[in-house]
This record gives C-alpha cells, sequence and structure tokens, in this order.
C-alpha cells in the first residue's frame, strides 16, 4: 500500500509550493517507505509515498499517462487492484500501451478508457486522486467497501487531501480544530461514526463506494457502487458452494504479491478459513508453505471469559495452524511493551482510538512486518454473516437504535453539562441512527422480521465496519505492512446481501453459512469454534499506570481534556472504583480511562483548538 495526498487551488500557483507539499507527503512516510514521489501544475499538486507490492521497479508514482510536462492525467494511487490482470488484456485490446506492469497504470488507463464509470469495473481495495489536466478537474476515489482511507478539505479556493489526516494538517491552510459535531463522534458514536466524517471541524472523508469531483465551479459527490436488494433464489446448497467459490477466488486473488505474503490467524472459523484457502493455493502454485501469525499476553490463559470473549485463542491456532501446515508464529506482548506503544498508536491514528488493543495490535503488526509486507486478514466476516452477539439478541435487535449501543453508556456521560448542552449527545446519535436507516436498499414485500435483519446488516457494513477497517489500516500501514481483506470482496458482499437470515444461521447458528462452506477445509473443533473477540491484555501494570495518569490528569488546572469531561464526576467514579464508559462495546474494563487519557494526549499533541 501506499499514502497520497495533494493540494488544488484555483488562485495560488502551485509550483510556488513544493515545499509544503513535500511536508504533505512526508507526514506519509510510513505508509509508503520504499519512495516518494511529488507532481506540480499551477494549479494541481500530487504526492506520493510508495510501498512497493507489485512491479517494485516499474511503478513510480505519481503517474502520468505520457512523458514530460504536457500529461493529461496524473494519479496519485493508494491499493491493489486484484483483477488487473484482465483489465489489462481488455485495454490492450483496446489500443492502451503500457509502460509498467503495475496495477497503477491500469487505473490510469481505465479512467483514459472509461471515465468516472471505471471504479465500477475495479476488484480491489484502493483510494486514488486523478487530475485531468483537460478538464482542470480532480476526482478523489475509495474503494466499495472503504478499506483505504481518503481525507479531504474544501478551502476557499480548492481542496486539501490525503490518506490520513496528518497530510491535511501539515498544509497551513488547515487547522486542527474540533466543533460540536466532532466531539459527539468522538464521545457519543466512537462504535458508530458518522459516514463521511473526518472529527476534526471542516475534515471529510470519501464515502466507500464514492468519488468527489472537484472542479472550478463546483465539489460535488457521487456514488458508484451501492447495494441492490432482490429476491435470493438459490438454495441452501447453492447458497454454500456460491460462498465457498467466491471467498476461494477472492482470496486467491489476493495473493498476488511480488514481496512476502503472510496470514493473520486467530483460530477462529475467518481468518482459519482465509488461511486454509491461501495455503492451498500457494501449494497449486508451488510458493510453499504458508507463513501465519497471532497475538498473545502472558496471563491470559487465567483471563475469565466473557460474553465477547468466550474463549481463548491459543488452543485453536495451535490446532488449525497444523491442520493447515502453516508456519506459525505468536507473537507475545507484556505489559511494558502495551504502554510504550501508546504515542505511535495515537500518532497513526491521528485521534483517540481504541487504547490497549491499537496498542497489541501495532506490535503484532510490528513483528509480523520483520517478516512480510503483506498479510492477509479474516476482518468484516462477522458483519456479512451475522456473526456479532447484538445479530442475535432480541432486546437489541427490537430497540430503535444501533443495537450494538442498546443498553450501553457511552463517555459522552462524562461530557461537561454545558458541553452536553451544546452537543446534544442524545440528539445527535438518535439523528445519525434516523439517517442510517435512511439508506438501506429496501425490498418490497419482506416481512417485518426479515426488513428489521435487513437494517442491521446495513448497520454493520456502513456504522460498525468502517472503524474496524480503519483501525486495521492506520495501524499497519504505521509500520509499512499492507493488510488485504478477502471477505471484503464486493462481489461476496453483494452476493450475501441479499441471503435470507434462515440461510446465513441455519438452526440458529451463528455464521452457520459460513462454518458450513468451509467445513472441509478444518478441524470441527475450529470450525465451530463460538465468536470470540480480538483478545484483550489482562494486564493489572497497564490499568495501574492509566489510574496514575488520570489521577495526574484530576490534579492539572490545565489538563485539556477537563475542557470536555466533568472532572468533578470522573474523581468520583474513580474514588467509587466504578469504571469510566468505554468507547468500545466489547467489555474492557480499562477502556474508559484508556480514552480519557489518550483524549488528553491528543488535544495536547495535535493542539486541537476546542469551538
Amino acid at each position: 500500500m501506499c499514502g497520497i495526498t495533494g493540494w488544488i487551488d484555483w488562485d495560488t500557483d502551485l509550483l510556488q509550493q513544493a515545499r509544503t507539499v513535500r511536508e504533505m507527503t512526508a507526514t506519509l512516510a510510513c505508509r509508503g517507505p520504499d519512495a516518494d514521489g511529488v507532481w506540480l501544475s499551477r494549479h494541481a499538486a500530487l504526492g506520493h509515498r510508495r510501498l512497493s507490492v507489485i512491479d517494485p521497479d516499474g511503478g513510480a508514482q505519481p503517474l502520468t499517462d505520457r512523458p514530460g510536462p504536457d500529461a493529461a492525467a496524473v494519479l496519485s494511487y493508494n491499493g491493489e487492484l486484484y483483477n488487473h490482470r484482465e483489465l489489462r488484456t481488455e485495454l490492450e485490446a483496446l489500443g492502451h500501451v503500457f509502460r509498467t506492469r503495475s496495477d497503477t497504470e491500469v487505473v490510469l488507463r481505465a479512467h483514459l478508457q472509461w471515465g468516472r464509470t471505471a471504479p465500477t469495473r475495479f476488484n480491489g481495495i484502493f483510494a486514488y486522486a486523478l487530475w485531468d489536466a483537460r478538464r482542470e478537474e480532480l476526482l478523489l476515489v475509495r474503494d466499495h467497501l472503504g478499506v483505504k482511507p481518503l481525507y479531504w478539505h474544501a478551502h476557499r479556493s480548492g481542496v486539501l487531501f490525503g490518506s490520513e489526516p496528518k497530510a491535511v494538517l501539515a498544509n497551513p491552510l488547515f487547522r486542527a480544530e474540533l466543533d460540536a459535531e466532532g466531539i459527539a463522534e468522538l464521545f457519543a458514536l466512537p462504535a458508530a461514526p458518522t459516514a463521511g466524517h473526518g472529527v476534526f471541524r471542516g475534515l471529510l472523508e470519501v464515502r466507500p463506494g464514492h468519488l468527489v469531483v472537484v472542479g472550478r465551479a463546483t465539489t460535488r459527490e457521487v456514488r458508484y457502487w451501492r447495494l441492490e436488494s432482490a429476491e435470493h433464489r438459490d438454495d441452501a446448497a447453492t447458497t454454500r458452494r456460491t460462498v465457498r467459490d467466491l471467498l476461494a477466488d477472492a482470496v486467491e486473488r489476493q495473493l498476488i504479491s511480488d514481496v512476502p505474503l503472510c496470514t493473520l490467524l486467530s483460530g477462529g472459523v475467518d481468518s482459519s478459513a482465509v488461511t486454509a484457502l491461501a495455503a492451498a493455493a500457494r501449494e497449486r502454485a508451488g510458493q510453499g508453505k504458508t507463513a501465519s501469525f497471532s497475538v498473545d499476553f502472558p496471563g491470559s490463559a487465567e483471563r475469565t471469559p466473557d460474553a465477547w470473549r468466550t474463549t481463548r485463542d491459543a488452543p485453536y491456532v495451535a490446532t488449525a495452524a497444523e491442520h493447515i501446515g502453516t508456519l506459525h508464529t505468536t507473537v507475545l506482548v507484556p505489559d511494558d511493551d502495551l504502554l510504550d506503544a501508546r504515542d505511535a498508536v495515537l500518532r497513526a491514528r491521528d485521534r483517540p482510538g481504541w487504547g490497549e488493543m491499537d496498542a497489541s495490535l501495532h506490535l503484532l503488526f510490528r513483528e509480523v512486518r520483520r517478516r512480510s509486507t503483506v498479510a492477509l486478514s479474516g476482518e468484516a466476516a462477522d458483519e456479512i454473516f451475522g456473526g456479532y452477539p447484538y445479530f442475535h439478541d432480541a432486546a437489541a435487535l427490537a430497540a430503535p437504535a444501533f443495537p450494538w449501543l442498546h443498553g450501553r453508556a457511552t463517555p459522552a456521560d462524562l461530557l461537561r453539562p454545558d458541553v452536553r448542552a451544546e452537543v446534544r449527545p442524545e440528539e445527535y446519535t438518535a439523528a445519525a441512527y434516523r439517517r442510517s436507516l435512511a439508506e438501506v436498499p429496501r425490498l418490497p414485500g419482506e416481512s417485518a422480521g426479515d426488513a428489521r435483519t435487513r437494517e442491521v446488516f446495513h448497520l454493520a457494513l456502513t456504522r460498525w465496519l468502517p472503524p474496524l477497517l480503519d483501525r486495521v489500516d492506520r495501524v499497519s500501514m504505521s509500520v509499512g505492512l499492507e493488510v488485504r481483506v478477502p471477505f471484503c470482496d464486493h462481489r461476496l458482499v453483494e452476493y450475501l446481501w441479499n441471503v435470507p437470515w434462515a440461510l446465513k444461521a441455519p438452526g440458529g447458528r451463528p455464521k452457520g453459512l459460513l462454518r458450513d462452506a468451509v467445513r472441509d477445509l478444518l478441524p470441527p473443533q475450529v470450525t465451530d469454534r463460538p465468536k470470540s473477540g480480538y483478545p484483550s491484555t489482562p494486564a493489572v501494570r497497564y490499568t495501574e499506570v492509566l489510574t496514575a495518569r488520570a489521577q495526574e490528569l484530576l490534579a492539572d488546572p490545565n489538563a485539556p481534556v477537563f475542557e470536555l469531561v466533568d472532572r468533578g464526576l470522573v474523581r468520583r467514579l474513580l474514588a467509587d472504583g466504578r469504571a469510566l464508559p468505554s468507547p468500545r462495546t466489547a467489555p474492557n474494563p480499562v477502556g474508559g480511562l484508556d480514552h480519557l487519557v489518550q483524549v488528553d494526549e491528543w488535544l495536547r499533541a495535535y493542539r486541537v483548538a476546542l469551538r
């Protein structure tokens, strides 16, 4: 993967702004440690940092349609196009001559051939900026499910954009400010963020399946992909076979790489299925054994199970790795390493995140990157097959709210009364829920129960999944690791969207359809393992250090977090030994404390002004 950034300005000569553009580009060095490039013209500037995965010698960017200063189109691209070989053959038949083997050039020439409809032909994960010099028009494009991030800010005479907010923040035209909406996103909806909201005031995110068209007169957003509701006519056997074929094809396509590749193996059915399919495809291609990686913590064997973490990963990882025949490595993460990684993950995410869960993921990815550049993940299977507890909780499904927030406190409960009156978190959350429901593609004639299930799946895909994908991308790219997600193949998502709940969960079994589709690949104890979420550390020291840090903040009259949060309420909760409300829905006693401390760290480190 890579990092992209740029600046469009109709009133400024950007040929004189090379230093600023290079500073914007340099902020993304972690995303692209292998090379960098900048392209400048009077009104458009594009920057690129490269992680070489396909065609290391020929894929330099920004890429132009022709050498020299008279380029008609310039592309800065982040992603992988898994059907680039088929598209290349089609474009060559139409007369296009290629200078490289890279998928980047396929994207560029696809736009020259098909214009704005080109993304409808793509199978992959991508976020890119394409400058059309003839039209003086910029396109910002993001993949179907939003696996790759892309942020933008409209200023008085153009736009700024970047793979991460830090690139936009490096331009003096943009200031780090937080307004009422941003506060609501951080405190009321951290587990259901608004599509397109970038938290910072004036910062937007290109929405999944959309492109943004930036011209002199107008800037507008255009949707190029959406889910379509239709009656599912396949029987159970055909449905299982289709799911298996689509998943196997997605995995095999995503094995294309000119650099070392591995899988992330948690011992659940999702990651184990991906690993088994990858290992089989690599064996057929004569590529040898597949490397796999997992994470664990000292003392995890003594941890008490809960509704989200029902079983410990390690025994299932060992069983799956042995059965599949991978070269497996378990990354053990001690307490002190988690604490040391906090600043790194804050800088990676550019906003308060999920604390120790981000830190452990960062440490896992850092070790993986020592041996691989690309990793395949089982992310998104629970969203498309209905694996999370809220899919099976009648009370949560019946509530007129995001089901995963039903009956749960959020960090918004800690806001100061004056801030709460301005932010109105309950109203903000209710309005966000109504907007989300309005986007659901309906199927006429569906029963009330099936219609509600469809709503919940759409909420999961558009409000629950995006922060998970963002977390994986930002933390992995902070160490230069590309993570691919076969379950986000839009063809598989489109098919499963219309599969009825009775087929997705036959006999009431969570993810029964997936389990049955891959049953021949895995041992039964792995295939039938109950859903168990990403592991959390049982560390006592981590909690002690954060508690001490919170007490220091309470004693600091200038702690910026208490411009938002009720100091007295936090003091009473900690004195009573009660947990602070967490931004995560999964049980995590230290999650709220983590969030409080990290918000303060973020406000200081990014010098965020409160509006």
